[in-house]
Order: C-alpha cells, then sequence, then structure tokens
C-alpha cells in the first residue's frame, strides 16, 4: 500500500473512530509496520498543521486520535452550544499529581501522601475520565489501583507521560510561580508532586 493510501485511511479510521486508535491495530488492520503507520500519522499531523486546516492528529502514547484544531475551541464551542469545561480545582490537581507521577497507586497512597481523605476527588477524576482503575494490588483487602488515561495526556496536551515536567530537587533553588494563569497545569502538577514525594518519604504503597 502508498504511504498516500495509508494516510487516507488511517484518517478515515480516527474520523469514524473518535476515539484514539492504538498503532498496533492500525499496522495489524493495514497489514505494514508500525514504524510505517508512525511515519503517515506524523505526515498527516505536520499537513494540518501547515495547511491551518481545522483538525489536528495528536500522539497520545502509543495511540492517535483526530481532533479539532485549537485555536478554533471558542467558535466550534459555541456553534455546538456546548459550555467550556471548568478548570479542575486544586484539590483535583493534587490527587491528578500524585497518580500521574507515582502510578499505579491505590487511594490509601493517595490520602498517605496528601493527609486528607481523597475517595470524592478520585470519583470526580474518574467521571472526568481522567483517571482509571487498573487492577488490584496483591496486598490484604486487594485495593484498586489507579493510573491516568489517554484523556489525561489529550487534556494536558502532552503525548505520553515522558513528557511531565520532571520532578524538581526540593533542595534546588529552583520555584514554580503558580500565581498566574499563564503557568502551564503540568507545571503546577510538578510543584504538587515534588512536594508530594517530600511529605511521603518513607512511606511505601
Amino acid at each position: 500500500m502508498e504511504n498516500h493510501d495509508i494516510q487516507s485511511v488511517i484518517e478515515g479510521i480516527l474520523f469514524a473512530s473518535g476515539e484514539p486508535v492504538g498503532i498496533n491495530r492500525l499496522s495489524l488492520v493495514l497489514g505494514t509496520t508500525e514504524e510505517s503507520v508512525m511515519e503517515a500519522c506524523r505526515q498527516l499531523r505536520d499537513k494540518y498543521v501547515y495547511e491551518q486546516r481545522g483538525i489536528r492528529l495528536v500522539f497520545l502514547d502509543k495511540a492517535v486520535q483526530l481532533c479539532s484544531a485549537p485555536e478554533y475551541a471558542d467558535i466550534i464551542r459555541l456553534a455546538l452550544e456546548t459550555r467550556r469545561q471548568p478548570q479542575l480545582s486544586q484539590q483535583a490537581l493534587e490527587v491528578l499529581a500524585v497518580i500521574a507521577y507515582f502510578q499505579p497507586v491505590t487511594k490509601t497512597y493517595i490520602e498517605q501522601v496528601r493527609g486528607v481523605d481523597s475517595a470524592y476527588t478520585v470519583g470526580l477524576l474518574q467521571d472526568k475520565g481522567l483517571i482509571e482503575t487498573c487492577g488490584r494490588l496483591n496486598v490484604p483487602g486487594r485495593p484498586l489501583l489507579y493510573r491516568t488515561t489517554p484523556a489525561f495526556l489529550r487534556t494536558f496536551g502532552i503525548a505520553s507521560l515522558d513528557e511531565l515536567p520532571q520532578l524538581p530537587d526540593p533542595e534546588s533553588e529552583v520555584q514554580f510561580q503558580l500565581t498566574t494563569d499563564e503557568v502551564p497545569p503540568v507545571i503546577e502538577m510538578a510543584k504538587i508532586a515534588a512536594e508530594a514525594e517530600q511529605r511521603s518519604a518513607g512511606t511505601e504503597k
């Protein structure tokens, strides 16, 4: 199959799906290598940006998805009469930071590093599709384990967990400024996670 045909088929699959589709799944369906699929996806992504199209192709860990161009979000929201999603609360960001950096984790571990009950916030993040269960810890009671989802990557504008900011050294002079709306949420998340790591020193999951 020619590269142009691969791009066209991928575009059709992603449009019809509306959800992230794994690179390995596309490779299997197209009968080609994962690297060929990745290259076709990269070319599609660059083409949408270069031509200033209204859609974008985004990489979400080992999957890809089509979404609307962020610069047209307000117009699209107006056309579809949808409201802007409310920003996450500080409590939700704290829980999300612990899960994102230390996953998979139990609710008990989250509460240990935060020092407060987190059941409601964990449920809220599940409802928003930002976290999900991924099995149980092999200890008495077998508590549920939580991890982030592809929706988390998409929401925070990163392609994989490897793109999360490095946790700052608590003893370094680097300080994150959290008093301005211009600070990316992932930076705030890194700062929160670093503080949690410092508080939980010596705590085992």
